[in-house]
């Protein structure tokens, strides 16, 4: 069996400068692979393969410039990010056969780096879901273990990634849908800040919550993606223009920063799984082994989290998802009158969940209920914002889970839409107040899933979680992406 396509973006693109593999090569290792576990893993919705073999050959006869680890390397793109020409589902039957006309900014600016997008990555429907379960192609697997969910929404991506089926992949997260499949999954998942990647041809869930971030095999390959993916886009209202450092002025001596590294007291509680609580106590002693600040802080208002995501994120869905209607583009039923077109074609087209959102959001919006509700939520995440900004003056990143819960089986939970929106507890606070948050794998369970955890940062200071990230990586983590080979039998 190769090994390519377990090998990090910054390793093949060493081979490739040399010349001791070319971009074909990569590829076709990667699509071997795909048709060895794909059947078992169902991380793709499709895949792109004459577009990307066409690429790959025109790729092959240029000369890879030494300082652009991207070229050559396959990357796999969640199916709610547009490519052009390219089939886009975000994982629903409503939006069948819609094939976009122009390609998001996060991918073409990959393109322009020379990335060969491999295919559309699985996922929870229009990203609704913690599981990887809610999506009309049928549920994505767990690489670690096929029976078990590979967290959501960003399943396929973090699945992928995992398998060797993508070197990288793009992924998206609302409340908590990069971070927590990585964390299953044993990948790394960033989610930048609110507005640091154009949205800009991603199809909305909830529009202030949304944001493209990169699953990975290690905080490198993520460092470089993000580097080149970031920055202010013209096509994008909420797009900020801040200043992107550079990958060398991420990493400018890391290894002799000592950031204050923050404990949050009320995501320790009594639902954290006991591996999960022992797990990161034990990380940071080593932490603070390492003569790094450990400092308890207070976020008070965490309590609401789950509340004020639900309510924010369901009206935001309500107003996006009202575009789809059968008249424009995707599903459309054929009806003898306007609203019966709407009618019908929206149950057909919407899975439940989906459709569970809407209603709860159009609630919130409703007359009579819009103060009590969204107008006080939006009050609620605020003060959350606000918890964020008292504990950045003491601190430079928090240190926290990611779930409550070790990786589930398929099934287990779908059954009780409240205990997945659960699952969510610990990351949709970085969605609300718009921070970046960075996901890391720690080790593997005794039943030998992976437990993950996640840094968060302030706004805009995602090198800070870089750099801490990578020290952790270098010199405390003994985990090894490579061991769920051996679980796939290749």
């Amino acid at each position: 069996m190769s090994e390519i396509p377990d090998l990090s973006l910054v390793e093949l693109s060493k081979s490739i400068a040399k010349g001791e593999l070319s971009p074909s090569d990569v590829l076709e290792e990667v699509f071997s692979r795909i048709e060895k576990v794909e059947e078992d893993i169902n991380a793709y919705i499709q895949l792109n393969e004459e577009g990307a073999r066409k690429r790959a050959v025109e790729l092959d006869s240029e000369r890879p410039p030494g300082d652009n680890p991207l070229f050559g390397i396959p990357i796999a793109i969640k199916d709610n990010i547009v490519v052009k020409g390219l089939e886009t589902t975000c994982g629903s039957r409503i939006l069948l056969g819609y094939r976009p006309p122009y390609t998001a900014t996060a991918v073409q600016r990959l393109l322009d780096k020379g990335v060969i997008v491999l295919g559309k990555t699985n996922m929870d429907e229009f990203g609704m879901g913690a599981s990887g379960e809610y999506s009309y192609f049928g549920p994505t697997s767990n690489p670690w273990n096929i029976e078990y969910v590979p967290g959501g929404s960003s399943s396929g991506s973090a699945a992928a990634v995992a398998a060797g089926e993508a070197i990288a992949a793009l992924g998206t997260d609302t409340g908590g849908s990069i971070r927590l499949p990585a964390s299953f999954t044993g990948t790394v998942g960033l989610k930048p800040t609110y507005g640091r990647v154009s949205r800009y041809g991603l199809v909305a869930f909830a529009s202030s919550l949304d944001q493209i971030g990169i699953i990975t095999k290690n905080v490198v390959d993520s460092a470089w993606i993000f580097s080149v993916i970031s920055g202010y886009d013209p096509m994008d209202s909420t797009s900020a223009r801040v200043e992107v450092p550079t990958f060398e002025e991420i990493f400018d001596n890391y290894e002799k920063r000592r950031p204050k590294i923050g404990i949050p007291r009320q995501y320790f509680i009594d639902g954290l799984d006991a591996e999960i609580g022992d797990a990161i106590s034990e990380l940071i002693r080593k932490f603070d082994w390492e003569k790094f600040w450990i400092i308890e802080i207070e976020l008070p208002h965490t309590k609401y989290d789950v509340a004020v995501y639900q309510l924010i994120a369901t009206a935001e869905a309500s107003a996006n998802l009202a575009r789809y209607d059968g008249v424009r583009y995707g599903h459309r039923y054929k009806a003898e009158d306007l609203e019966e077109l709407y009618r019908r074609t929206r149950t057909e087209g919407f899975g439940d969940e989906v459709k569970r959102r809407i209603m709860l959001g159009t609630f919130a919006l409703s007359t009579g209920y819009y103060e009590a509700y969204y107008q006080k939520a939006q009050k609620a995440r605020r003060l959350i914002r606000e918890d964020f900004d008292e504990a950045f003056r003491d601190v430079d990143v928090i240190l926290a889970p990611v779930s409550p819960v070790l990786p589930f089986k398929k099934g287990e939970k779908i059954v009780d839409p409240l205990q997945l929106y659960l699952v969510d507890v610990f990351t949709t606070t970085a969605n609300l107040a718009g921070i970046p948050s960075i996901a890391l794998p720690l080790k593997l369970s005794k039943n030998g899933l992976p437990i993950g955890f996640q840094l968060m940062g302030r706004p805009f200071e995602e090198e800070t979680l870089f750099r801490v990230a990578r020290f952790y990586e270098e010199k405390l983590s003994d985990f090894d992406l490579k061991r769920v080979v051996e679980r796939l039998n290749l």
